[in-house]
């Protein structure tokens, strides 16, 4: 499998760094342990002569020529964790060289793969309109409102699709590089897993902080404070909206907007965060922290938990240790 890794300035070192050792071990795993030859052709090469990461260290490149024919191109996030960092970053010169090169690469049948950050340039392209994919978490409402023709579902750790693949935030570098290992050899990925100590996760949600996504818009940061005084009572729409000073239909319209989901789903993930706070920090039983959170039953919190995060009870206390 020939990779190209796009180095572009700025960019997040561990998810390059990551990945690069990922691909490494894979290919030194393939030749001692399997007898096998080096499964992945790793370049990466960059639009400019020199690149620098985000913490100032060189990156090695090698320029962009037409005998360059990757199967797959992954583009490792830039260092941006606000959309006001973010924005500028999209509009550099070099960054809309490398838009140009991806959109080559991929007519002449290159796969494209990105995390985190990286997303955002293959949605800047226009590769993702239309498609499934998944981002950094943390920056999940300002994507939606810049890119509503992506079907973005920042829940999810990898999301593959007809163009490629999109994984999660800042180490889902990691989670993407193992998942193209492993559609090479599902044997191999697990020795790298093993190796690395690192599984693919298949979900972000257990990350996710929904103050922080709520803060994206004053309404919905104003539902969230109404939502967390009255957990313990259950959701009705009219009420929020009434106490909000807007309308049902606009309070739905926003939430879908902002946050991707109905005001009740966002009501039910508050209620999860605080079970699993106080999972970690009260010693209430199960049924305990069901009534603090507004259900009649354990078994009730047991099924959101599970659908939710992946997880249950058991498995959750043993996380938060």
């Amino acid at each position: 499998m020939r990779i190209a890794v796009l180095a572009l300035e700025g960019l997040f070192d561990s998810g390059l760094t990551v990945t690069l050792d990922a691909f490494a071990t894979a290919n030194s795993l393939s030749g001692k342990l399997l007898g096998g030859t080096p499964r992945f052709d790793v370049t990466v090469v960059g639009v400019r002569k020199k690149v620098t990461s985000a913490q100032g260290l060189i990156i090695p490149v090698k320029p962009i020529t037409p005998d360059l024919k990757p199967d797959w191109i992954i583009v490792p996030a830039l260092r941006a964790t606000t959309p006001e960092t973010l924005l500028p970053s999209l509009q550099r010169p070099d960054v809309r060289q490398a838009k140009a090169q991806l959109l080559q690469w991929h007519q002449e049948g290159a796969q494209v793969g990105s995390s985190c950050i990286g997303t955002f340039l293959i949605a800047d392209a226009g590769l993702l309109d239309g498609r499934e994919a998944t981002t950094s978490w943390s920056l999940a409402p300002f994507f939606r409102q810049r890119y509503p023709k992506v079907l973005l579902d920042e829940t999810r750790m990898l999301v593959p699709s007809a163009i490629g693949v999109t994984a999660g935030a800042a180490m889902g570098h990691l989670d993407l590089a193992l998942w193209l290992i492993r559609k090479a050899s599902p044997e191999l990925a697990s020795l790298v897993s093993r190796y690395l100590l690192a599984d693919i996760r298949s979900s972000q949600a257990f990350y996710i902080i929904p103050n922080h996504l709520a803060q994206a818009d004053p309404l919905i940061s104003h539902f969230e404070r109404w939502s967390r005084d009255h957990l313990q009572e259950g959701f009705s729409l009219q009420e929020a909206a009434k106490a909000l000073g807007t309308s049902t239909r606009s309070l739905q319209r926003r939430c879908q907007a902002v946050l991707g989901k109905s005001p009740l789903a966002y009501f039910q993930d508050l209620r999860v965060e605080r079970a699993q706070a106080l999972l970690h920090g009260s010693g209430m039983d199960v049924e305990a922290i069901a009534t603090e959170v507004g259900y009649v039953d354990g078994a009730t919190l047991r099924t959101l938990l599970r659908d939710r995060l992946g997880r249950g009870v058991r498995e959750l206390r043993a996380d938060l240790r």
